[in-house]
């Protein structure tokens, strides 16, 4: 039992290694690239983009619920996007005293350039791997978005 519990927490340890590494090198791999169309757009505007275009329009206490921030900074990045024209405010139909926010066609025009630069960037990183194995190592990492969302929601 004891040679199990050991085996468990080194395999713990390299998953932990290898997510602050995929984190670090993810970043730098984005900031290192030559192309343009990773940096029209910062994470979090990219992050906010692509969740209103999939969820559709939002008040932005449901975006910072969603997100798991905190309200008062997604209403700063927000407020940017909106000086820079990528959503938009409008009345909240289910109540008049508050607005939703949706993406505006400049908005989902970057964030589609930045989702397409980025697709061809991992399809170029994994370009030597299976396609069994980039089906798996996307499935995987969705398990893993979807466990450690779950444990946000619960605290």
């Amino acid at each position: 039992m004891r040679d199990d519990a050991h085996a468990e927490d080194v395999t713990l340890g390299r998953i932990e290694t290898e997510v602050a590494l995929l984190m670090r090198l993810g970043e730098a791999t984005r900031r290192a690239s030559g192309t343009a169309e990773h940096r029209v757009l910062d994470r979090a505007a990219y992050v906010i983009l692509r969740h209103l275009a999939g969820a559709g329009p939002q008040n932005v206490s449901a975006l910072a619920t969603k997100l798991n921030l905190d309200g008062s900074t997604v209403t700063r990045q927000v407020s940017a996007m909106q000086r820079d024209g990528l959503i938009a405010r409008t009345p909240d139909p289910a109540d008049g005293r508050g607005t939703v926010i949706s993406p505006t066609p400049a908005g989902l025009q970057r964030m589609a350039a930045v989702r397409a630069a980025r697709t061809r960037l991992y399809g170029d990183i994994l370009a030597a791997w299976s396609p069994a194995d980039r089906e798996s190592l996307a499935d995987l990492l969705h398990r893993l978005n979807e466990a450690l969302e779950s444990r946000t929601r619960r605290r």
